[in-house]
């Protein structure tokens, strides 16, 4: 497995080595390294219909595969914990439901619904117990809107990850979003995930592989910038003033003909707000060459959908999976390392690359 280093200085720098996408052992050590100490998107409110309810769930499946639960207290709180007993290591809680307390179907362990172990039976005799470990583990949860993240590292925060998006679009109302899951999709791709993610990072390809998303967006007009230390942030500028965001006087892009916020946030969300609402993009590795990703739509106003730079997702997506496939057959060349960036158009994938190599 190589070791991994891109210059700082974008004009000198080279794209991260090959052996990024090709190589077994940094794919595996990905899991650890990278997605098991990031942000998660794992649901949103909605999911969670009333107090006491429970929702199950497995991060990241086969590749975490960490067991979750997102539950809705008596008292109308929101959070994560482990969905495993600590007797035996059994899953608590196999679907979503109301429930008063969750009691393991092995030997009767009993949690209330913070996740303190409330009762368990035959242990009159065991020593020091119950102790700490004896209760659910708590995984950080944050709330956006309706939208909620989950951390398995504690020392996450989220303005590192978030605080940039939430602040430029605090006009947006991320708390009347509806989840569409019949206008949602995922997608099986032949590729591997961070070729995915930085063909996403950069509007260089736009002209040439997107028509239909170029004759609605000026590309002269294209920017990107970068929220340190794990986000960033693409601005689709339209060509006229159809289909644009309405913005408060008090945005920093108002007067500016704005029909996309492209957000990313490392290593695998992507938010794309439209004035319909939010696509969402959760980037998810199977294995080295192969990603599953899925669209999340959140409607705001189903009037303005599928109009501007937020039409033709469909389209778009297939014609972002054929270049990308076609990239995943030729980095595996003997003949190419690395590339070289271009400083004006390809900051978020540099700033991507960096971050790979330094959490590898």
């Amino acid at each position: 497995m190589s070791s991994f280093f891109v210059d700082p200085d974008i004009s000198i720098a080279k794209t991260i080595h090959t052996d990024v996408y090709t190589d077994d052992a940094v794919f595996k050590k990905s899991r650890e390294a990278i997605f098991s100490k990031s942000l998660h998107h794992v649901g949103d409110a909605d999911m969670l219909v009333e107090n006491g309810y429970v929702h199950p769930q497995i991060l990241l499946p086969d590749f975490i595969d960490e067991p979750i639960l997102l539950v809705k207290d008596k008292n109308g709180a929101i959070n994560c914990m482990s969905n495993v007993c600590t007797h035996r290591g059994n899953l608590l809680v196999n679907s979503p439901g109301k429930m008063s307390q969750l009691k393991c179907g092995y030997h009767g362990r009993t949690f209330d619904l913070q996740g303190e172990m409330t009762f368990m039976p035959e242990f009159q005799e065991v020593k020091n117990f119950p102790c700490k470990d004896d209760h659910l583990i708590q995984i950080k949860t944050f709330q956006w809107g309706k939208l909620i993240f989950a951390a398995l590292n504690n020392d996450i925060t989220i303005e590192k990850y978030l605080g940039e998006m939430m602040q430029r679009m605090s006009f947006f109302p991320v708390e009347k979003l509806v989840r569409r899951d019949d206008l949602s999709k995922d997608y099986n791709v032949d590729a591997h995930w961070a070729l995915y993610c930085e063909n996403y990072l950069e509007g260089f390809h736009i002209p040439f592989v997107h028509q239909s998303l170029a004759a609605v967006l000026d590309f002269g007009d294209y920017e990107t910038e970068i929220f340190y230390p794990y986000a960033s942030l693409q601005l689709g500028v339209a060509k006229n003033n159809e289909n644009i965001f309405d913005l408060p006087s008090e945005s920093v892009d108002v007067g500016r003909k704005i029909a996309a916020y492209y957000f990313w946030v490392f290593p695998n969300m992507m938010f794309n707000f439209y004035p319909w609402g939010l696509s969402l993009n959760i980037v998810k590795p199977l294995s080295k060459d192969r990603t599953q990703v899925s669209f999340i739509t959140y409607m705001l106003d189903e009037s303005k959908y599928n109009r501007g730079a937020g039409s033709e997702l469909d389209r778009v997506e297939m014609e972002d999976e054929a270049i990308v496939m076609n990239v995943q057959k030729g980095v595996r060349s003997r003949f190419y390392n690395q590339g070289r960036y271009s400083a004006s158009r390809e900051k978020c994938t540099h700033h991507f690359h960096t971050l790979l190599a330094q959490f590898l």
